[in-house]
This record gives structure tokens, sequence and C-alpha cells, in this order.
């Protein structure tokens, strides 16, 4: 089990093999989250969805809502399979 101390201003290093094991970097934030047994649960913030802009190169082409429905339902109708 690891441990870490807190400093007088409240601070605590997240240990090293849980850093690398999470790929938690400096700057990345944490919520403490107050679990149902009084013990405190920390989990990275995760990134806004406007942090995925610009990850996906522009075709130039739009698509309407109903093509993208269209398109879901095809994806859909090809993973359901009915039994008798």
């Amino acid at each position: 089990m690891a441990t870490a101390s807190m400093t007088s201003k409240g601070q605590i290093t997240v240990p090293v093999d849980f850093r690398k094991k999470y790929g938690l970097k400096a700057g990345v934030q944490v919520r403490f989250i107050e679990g149902e047994n009084g013990e405190i649960i920390l989990r990275p913030k995760t990134g806004s969805i406007r942090n995925l802009e610009g990850c996906v190169p522009w075709t130039g082409k739009s698509v309407t809502i109903e093509e993208m429905n269209e398109t879901i339902a095809k994806g859909w109708a090809g993973l359901l399979t009915f039994e008798d």
C-alpha cells in the first residue's frame, strides 16, 4: 500500500507508481470524492469535449442529422441478432 504525507500547505505527492499507471502529469486536475464509508477517493478530472477540437481532420464535407441517424441505424442493425 502506497502512502504519502501532507505538507503544511495541504499538498500531497502522488507516488510515482500511481502517476505512471494512471498517466498523471503536472497540471492534471484531481477530483476529491467522499465515499460511502468516509473514505476519500481521488479521481483525475476528465477533460471537456472542447479539448477534442482539431483531433479529427476536416474533410470538408458536412453531414445532416438524418445522415448521421441513418448511419447509426445501419451500424446497430449489423450488431443486433434475434433468436427465435
